[in-house]
C-alpha cells in the first residue's frame, strides 16, 4: 500500500517528502498475537447501567483483561483500550486477540470491527497564481478567511516558524473554539498563539503497533516538514523574503492569511495508523474547526473501512468542509484515494513557475534550463565534453574515465538514474538534455547541472563538437514567472474512477501541487548537494497532492467566510462549477502524465481552481445529508456497513438512489458492453444563488462518440433560493481500447454573468 518510488535513486527518495514520503509498515511481531482493532458500536444499544459510551467501551475491554490469568495466557501484549470515539464515529480501538474480537462480535450493539491499517502521506507565487488580489473577489469579500478555523490532520507542526506568527491576528478566538495547546516533547502551551490556536497528538495506534517503542518526536512538534507545509500552504501568515536557496524568493503566505489553524498529529516517523487517524478527526470536530485539510489517504478499502469516509460523513453532518488529497500513484487510471462521495477531492497541477540556470556558452550563445542546484556554485568557463562514449549518462564506470569538465548527457535514459550517476562517478556537473516531468516537477538536482528542453539542444551539442575549446558557464538561483502553458495537470496525481465509488466522477478539481513554496521543520533536510551534504531550510519548495489539498482547503475556508449559510456540498459545487479548464494560453489543460495531450477529468476534475469566480457561482447543486445515505442504501453494503459511517438510525433506506445531485457526471462501460448502446439518466436540481430572477440556457458539449440530451434546456428563477430540476442522458457506446472521452455541460446565464460548468466523463470501469 505505501508509495511507489519510480526507480528514484535511495539518497534521492528521503529528500520528495510530499511526494515519495516512505509509508512505514510496521507489522505487529508475530509473538504479540494481540493486534488493534476499529470498532463500531451502536450507541442506541448501550445498556442503561452505563453513565458514558466511554464506560461502556472500557468495561467491554476490562471484562477480556478479568478473563485473563498470567498462567494461562501466552500473549506478550494484554487487551487494552486506546481510544473511544463520539463525533467522527461511534466506537472503539483496542488492541484484542482474534478470539477476544469473536467474543465481542456477539456483544449486543456491536456492528463492525476491521485492523488498523496504515495511511499514505501525499505548496509564494500560487496565491498570485490562482488570481488572489487585496482589491477585488474572494480575499476581500473574506476578509482573507478571518476567524474561520481550519484543522490540518498531518505529521504536526514547527511552531516557530515565521508563518506562524500571529501578528494582524484578531486577539480574541472565536466562541466555538473548544480545542487546546497540547503540552509534550519540546512543546509548550505558550507555542500557541492567535494564528496556532490548537495543537494536539494522537499516538496510542502506533504506539500498540509497535509494543516498547519509544517516539522520536512524542509531541504534535512536526519531525518530518510535511504538516509544517500543509498547515502554512492552507493558513500561512505573511513572511517576507522566503525563499528555497534563492529560488522562489518573495512574500511568502498561505491560501487564507487570516484564517486559524489547529494542527491535529496523527502521523509518525515510527508509522501511520488508522486509529489515530480517525482519533485526530473525531477531536477536531469536537474542538470546532471549519474547514479539515488532509492530505493522506487509504488505498484499497472500502468506505465503511475507510477512516477519512468514516470521519468526514460526521464533520460533513456539521457543515465542516473535508479537504483531501487525491493521492500520487498516476498516471495509470483508478488509482486515486479519498474518492468519497461527501469530501472534496483535489488533484494537483503545475504552476505558471519555473526555476533556472542560465547556459553561457564560450560563443555567447545563452539558453535558460531547468535546476534547482540548492547553492549559488561558481561554474565559468568550465570544458564543456559531448562524447558518445558516455553521453548516455547511465554507466559510473564509462563516467569515472570522463574529464573534469561539464558533461553532456543525452536524452535516452531516465534523467533521474543520470543524476544519479553523475553524482557517483564524481563528475563535476552536467547539461541533461530532457522534458522527463518528473524532474521539472519534483525538482533535487543534487549535483551544479542544469536540464534543457530537447529543441533548445541542438546547438549546445553542435558547438560542443565543433568549437576547439568549448566552454560553458552557468548561472543557478533563477525564477522565471509567466511560464507557459500552466498549469498542467502533474504526471503523478492519481487518476479516477475512484475505487471506493466509481459512480461519481473524482477527482473533484484541480489546485497546485508542483513545486509549491511553503513552510518547512529547519531540522528535515531541504537540499542536497551529493549524496552526503544535507542543507537545513526554513522553506521548502515539494510538490504533490499533499500541496494541491491545502490550497483547496485555504479556498473553502475564504468561501466559509464569504458564505456561511452554505453547506460543505454547496462549498464543493461553487469550486467545481467555477473551476477553469483553460490554461493560461487559453487552450485546454494538458496532462504532463499523458504526452502532454488535453487532461481529461479524471485526472484534472472540473479544471483549475478558481478562487474568484467560486465566490458568486450562480447555480450550487446541494446535497443533504439524507442524499448521501440513499446513495449508500444503493450499494450491495450491509445494514451494519452502512451504520459504521452514518452511527445513526434515524436515517432510513427507503429511498435509495445512485444518482446524487453531483456536479459532475461518468457514465461507466465494462468490456460486456462492447456492442451495446448504453444510455444513462441523471436528475439534478440546482439552487440559485445569483441575485433574484435569472434565466440560464444550456450548451452541452458531448464526449466523442456519445449524444447528451438536456431537458428542460432552459432553467428559469424566479427569486434567490429558487430550485430547478432538469435530466440529462447520455446515449454511448464502449470504446474498443478502453478510451476515455469527456465533455462538458454548461448552464449560461441570458446575461452572461454566470456560467456554470459540469465535466462530462464516459470512461471505462477500471
Amino acid at each position: 500500500m505505501g508509495h511507489h518510488h519510480n526507480g528514484v535513486p535511495i539518497p534521492f527518495i528521503f529528500s520528495l517528502v510530499g511526494l515519495f514520503l516512505l509509508a512505514l509498515h510496521v507489522n505487529m511481531s508475530s509473538a504479540a498475537e494481540r493486534s488493534t482493532y476499529i470498532v463500531h458500536m451502536d450507541k442506541s444499544l448501550m445498556p442503561k447501567s452505563y453513565a458514558s459510551h466511554q464506560h461502556w467501551y472500557s468495561s467491554i475491554v476490562d471484562s477480556f483483561k478479568a478473563q485473563i490469568t498470567t498462567s494461562s495466557d501466552g500473549h506478550k501484549i494484554s487487551p487494552s483500550l486506546l481510544y473511544t470515539y463520539d463525533n467522527a464515529f461511534h466506537g472503539f480501538s483496542a488492541v484484542l486477540s482474534a478470539e477476544e474480537l469473536e467474543t465481542l462480535k456477539n456483544s449486543p450493539g456491536f456492528v463492525s470491527a476491521y485492523s488498523d491499517k496504515s495511511i499514505t502521506l501525499d505548496t509564494t507565487h500560487t496565491t498570485q497564481f490562482l488570481s488572489l488580489n487585496p482589491s477585488t473577489g474572494l480575499w476581500p469579500a473574506s476578509n482573507y478567511g478571518e476567524d474561520i478555523i481550519i484543522g490540518v490532520i498531518d505529521t504536526g507542526v514547527w511552531p516557530e516558524s515565521k508563518s506562524f506568527r500571529d501578528d494582524g491576528m484578531t486577539k480574541k478566538l472565536p466562541a466555538r473554539w473548544k480545542g487546546t495547546c497540547e503540552v509534550g516533547q519540546e512543546f509548550n502551551s505558550s507555542l500557541c498563539n492567535f494564528k496556532l490556536i490548537g495543537a494536539r497528538y494522537f499516538n496510542k495506534g502506533v504506539m500498540a503497533a509497535n509494543p516498547g517503542v519509544t517516539l522520536s518526536m512524542n509531541s504534535a512538534r512536526d519531525s518530518q516538514g510535511h504538516g509544517t507545509h500543509t498547515s502554512s500552504t492552507a493558513a500561512g501568515n505573511y513572511v517576507d523574503d522566503a525563499s528555497y536557496f534563492g529560488y522562489a524568493k518573495g512574500t511568502a503566505r498561505g491560501v487564507a492569511p487570516r484564517s486559524r489553524l489547529a494542527i491535529y498529529k496523527v502521523s509518525w516517523d515510527e508509522g501511520r495508523y488508522a486509529s489515530d487517524v480517525l482519533a485526530g478527526m473525531d477531536q477536531a470536530i469536537a474542538d470546532g474547526v471549519d474547514v479539515i485539510s488532509i492530505s493522506s489517504g487509504f488505498d484499497s478499502v472500502p468506505l465503511y473501512e475507510d477512516p477519512v469516509a468514516i470521519a468526514s460523513f460526521a464533520a460533513m453532518e456539521k457543515g465542516v468542509v473535508v479537504s483531501t488529497s487525491a493521492g500520487n500513484e498516476g498516471p495509470s487510471l483508478g488509482t486515486l484515494h479519498n474518492g468519497i462521495p461527501w469530501v472534496l477531492t483535489v488533484a494537483a497541477g503545475t504552476v505558471d513557475r519555473s526555476f533556472g540556470g542560465t547556459l553561457t556558452l564560450g560563443n555567447g550563445l545563452t539558453i535558460t534550463g531547468f535546476t534547482l542546484f540548492p547553492t549559488n556554485a561558481i561554474v565559468e568557463n568550465f570544458p564543456l565534453v559531448y562524447n558518445k562514449t558516455f553521453s548516455a549518462c547511465n554507466s559510473t564506470e564509462l563516467l569515472s574515465s570522463a574529464p573534469d569538465a561539464i558533461i553532456i548527457c543525452d536524452d535516452t535514459w531516465p534523467i533521474r538514474s543520470q543524476l544519479f550517476r553523475i553524482i557517483q562517478s564524481q563528475v563535476i556537473g552536467a547539461v541533461f538534455i530532457s522534458n522527463d516531468p518528473e524532474i521539472l516537477e519534483l525538482g533535487y538536482v543534487a549535483s551544479p547541472s542544469v536540464v534543457v528542453n530537447p529543441k533548445d539542444a541542438p546547438p549546445v551539442i553542435k558547438y560542443a563538437k565543433k568549437s576547439a575549446k568549448p566552454t560553458v558557464s552557468i548561472k543557478f538561483q533563477q525564477t522565471l514567472i509567466g511560464t507557459k502553458p500552466a498549469p498542467a495537470a502533474a504526471f503523478y496525481t492519481s487518476r479516477g474512477p475512484s475505487p471506493s465509488y466509481p459512480s461519481i466522477l473524482k477527482p473533484d478539481i484541480m489546485a497546485p501541487g508542483s513545486l509549491v513554496l511553503a513552510s518547512w521543520a529547519p531540522k528535515v533536510p531541504a537540499g542536497y548537494i551529493g549524496f552526503n551534504v544535507y542543507l537545513p531550510s526554513d522553506y521548502n519548495l515539494i510538490s504533490g497532492t499533499s500541496m494541491s489539498c491545502p490550497h483547496a482547503s485555504g479556498v473553502a475556508a475564504l468561501l466559509k467566510g464569504a458564505h456561511p449559510e452554505w453547506s460543505a456540498a454547496a462549498i464543493r459545487s461553487a469550486l467545481m462549477t467555477t473551476a477553469n479548464p483553460l490554461d493560461n494560453t487559453n487552450n485546454p489543460i494538458r496532462d504532463d502524465g499523458d504526452n502532454f495531450n488535453f487532461a481529461s477529468p479524471l485526472a484534472m476534475g472540473a479544471g483549475q481552481i478558481d478562487p474568484n469566480r467560486a465566490l458568486g457561482p450562480g447555480l450550487i447543486y446541494d446535497v443533504t445529508p439524507q442524499d448521501y445515505v440513499n446513495l449508500l442504501c444503493s450499494t450491495n453494503f450491509t445494514r451494519k456497513q452502512i451504520l459504521a459511517i452514518t452511527r445513526s438510525h434515524a436515517y432510513d433506506c427507503s429511498n435509495p438512489s445512485c444518482d446524487l445531485n453531483y456536479p459532475s457526471f461518468i457514465a461507466l462501460y465494462s468490456d460486456h458492453h462492447k456492442t451495446k448502446t448504453k444510455v444513462q439518466k441523471f436528475q439534478r436540481t440546482v439552487t440559485n444563488v445569483g441575485d433574484g430572477a435569472a434565466r440560464y440556457k444550456a450548451a452541452v458539449i458531448a464526449p466523442k462518440g456519445s449524444k447528451v440530451t438536456v431537458s428542460p434546456e432552459i432553467l428559469i428563477f424566479g427569486e434567490t433560493y429558487e430550485k430547478q430540476s432538469f435530466t440529462v442522458t447520455i446515449k454511448y457506446k464502449a470504446k474498443k481500447k478502453g478510451t476515455v472521452s469527456s465533455g462538458a455541460l454548461v448552464w449560461i446565464e441570458q446575461n452572461g454573468k454566470y456560467t456554470v460548468r459540469s465535466p462530462i466523463v464516459v470512461s471505462p470501469l477500471v
